[in-house]
């Protein structure tokens, strides 16, 4: 399998890019080796600048549920670019969109549309401390909400990938803001609440970790963090950025039955397109400007073709009631089939599913926090990352990221996926 190209454009990028990509964990820093730089995808594969044809375990970090160029999706972004890429002003989109999000999610009274994940986050803690007027929050090690400077303190994914989870440029005054707890330990939670009676205005979480890889909630753990919200005035906030149209119709609140009080939503809620919105109970979201006094604004928020592209990805979803069950009994056979490799082999693993998303962690401990994930052997990863690639599978380039499978894999892509899986653990011993 040859990159020349993407190895030329790599080096071409190093000149004008820092680092030569538009996000850090693209550039294979912990995996090594230099990124595969891409050019076309349809359905479950993608091609890489030199014709390299892979079987896509990504799917752009989530959003492409229903694979690459989804028919529906890619004629609503081509109808709404010939009306305009912007209007900087209200389209009929933004309101079709908001009221399919609502109905989808009983929790989301009234929604924000913004450009990001991150904007997204961000606005959410604003709100929250705006709507109790308080002024510290609670996340949890392992979890990312972006790069917003409250949330780059034990921060996973890119962060923790890079060896950086506190970044430079992080104020004291911000990080004594962010108070930490570790994943899955309720106790710790209460303790943090206990010592600073009326001084905290959100928790958020991830309610399915995907950025120390997937690390599910353990049983009650959720309903504990609602309970403890609820007694002590607290807005919980649920980052499904990742989650959210994925799990479920209504995300991993419905899965879980845990209702928060503002939900945050990006990757498939625009089809592919940059876009993300954060939303929740009425009586909160109406602190936003310009009913309320809490202020968050953006020229390209409601895009009318990112708008387009998430309402005809989101009803797809909400019609086709059998693609969750779908979706799930897709990655149990995935997971399955490696499970059976790994045990023959001797090696030692733990796997982490539910429902479209997983993580195969090399450690012998059950994955449960942050420090569990960071046990594991990375350097097994790495090289389990590279056989994988070179056999046309193209996994997360990174032991912390979670994978996502999409809706469009073949039986033969299945078998393709779980061979590569058996052949490369054979070849890395």
């Amino acid at each position: 399998m040859e990159i020349n190209k993407s190895k030329d454009l790599f080096k071409e990028a190093r000149k004008f890019i820092p680092g030569g990509v538009n996000s850090p964990v693209r550039a294979f820093k912990a995996v090594g080796g230099d990124p595969i730089f891409f050019s076309r995808a349809k359905g479950p594969h993608m091609w890489d600048a030199d014709g390299n044809k892979y079987i896509d375990m990504i799917n752009s970090w989530g959003p492409m549920i229903l694979g690459h160029a989804d028919p529906e999706v890619e004629e609503a972004i081509i109808k709404a670019v010939k009306g305009s890429t912007s209007f900087g002003a209200p389209t009929e989109g933004e309101v079709t969109l908001a009221e399919l999000i609502c109905e989808m999610v009983p929790s989301i009274e009234k929604v924000r549309m913004v450009n990001s994940g991150t904007e997204a986050t961000m606005s959410a803690v604003r709100l929250a401390r705006g709507f109790t007027g308080r002024k510290k929050i609670i996340k949890f090690t392992g979890c990312y909400h972006g790069h917003g400077d409250s949330f780059l303190i034990a921060a996973g994914s890119g962060a923790m990938t890079m060896g950086t989870p506190n970044s430079p440029g992080v104020t004291n005054g911000t990080a004594k803001d962010t108070l930490l707890a570790p994943f899955n330990d309720l106790e710790a939670v209460r303790e943090i609440i206990a010592n600073h009676k009326g001084e905290i205005a959100c928790l958020i979480i991830e309610p399915v970790a995907g950025n120390m890889g997937c690390v599910l909630p353990e049983e009650g753990f959720l309903q504990g963090l609602r309970d403890l919200c609820t007694q002590r005035g607290i807005v919980l906030i649920f980052d499904e950025v990742m989650t959210g149209f994925r799990l479920a119709k209504g995300g991993a609140q419905e899965l879980y039955g845990v209702v928060p009080d503002l939900t945050t939503l990006g990757k498939i809620i625009g089809g592919g397109m940059p876009v993300g919105a954060y939303g929740g109970k009425k009586e909160i979201m109406d602190f936003v400007s310009p009913d309320g006094p809490v202020y968050q604004a953006g020229t390209l928020s409601g895009n009318p073709v990112a708008m387009a592209a998430g309402f005809a990805m989101l009803s797809q979803l909400n019609n086709r009631s059998e693609i969750y069950e779908q979706l799930e009994a897709t990655t149990k056979r995935i997971v399955e089939g490696y499970a059976q490799t790994l045990k023959k082999l001797g090696l030692d693993y733990t796997m982490n599913q539910v429902g479209s998303m997983y993580s195969l962690f090399f450690t012998n401990k059950e994955v449960k926090s942050l420090e569990d994930a960071q046990a594991c052997d990375t350097a097994l990863f790495g090289k389990y990352f590279k056989a994988m690639l070179d056999r046309g599978v193209y996994l997360a380039p990174s032991q912390f990221e979670t994978l996502f499978v999409s809706a469009v894999l073949s039986d033969e892509d299945i078998a393709t996926i779980i061979q590569a899986n058996e052949d490369s653990l054979k070849a890395i011993g």
